[in-house]
């Protein structure tokens, strides 16, 4: 899955483009942040963020690596973090509930065979949907 998002990035020269003007633009506000602290660091930053917003419009082509290498960069980082962030979900949030409600005593589906029933099935009553139950569903 990793694998064919990372062979099939756009680098065509608008994304490219894109690329290089926004990161362009990101290091000449952290380098307006850093002169309003007055650190001399700021110049860096403004000359690599202005490099690049140069590179964007005079030539994409010499920014296209740097696209590829941010942008698989970022669907590593997007596959690595959503992984982390599911497990954490699940170890905080799931498994306590689970965990609660098996002291409790709670089933939330009823699991078993009762041979008393002679079908599963529940019925359901027929409502009359109208136009706006449509446009509202929740």
């Amino acid at each position: 899955m990793l694998k064919e998002e990372l062979k099939h990035i756009d680098t065509s020269e608008k994304a490219v483009k894109k690329t290089g003007f926004t990161v362009g633009i990101v290091l000449i506000i952290i380098s307006f942040i850093l002169w309003w602290f007055e650190k001399e660091s700021f110049v860096y930053f403004s000359g690599i963020g202005g490099i690049f917003i140069i590179l964007a419009y005079i030539s994409p082509t010499l920014l296209k690596p740097f696209h590829k290498l941010w942008i698989g960069l970022s669907l590593v980082l997007g596959f690595v973090m959503s992984r982390i962030i599911l497990t954490v979900l699940f170890y905080l949030i799931v498994t306590p509930i689970g965990l609660l409600a098996k002291v409790v005593g709670k089933k939330f589906m009823p699991l078993g065979f009762d041979k008393n029933v002679s079908t599963y099935w529940e019925k359901r009553e027929k409502t009359i949907k109208e136009k706006i139950d449509y446009d509202r569903q929740f």
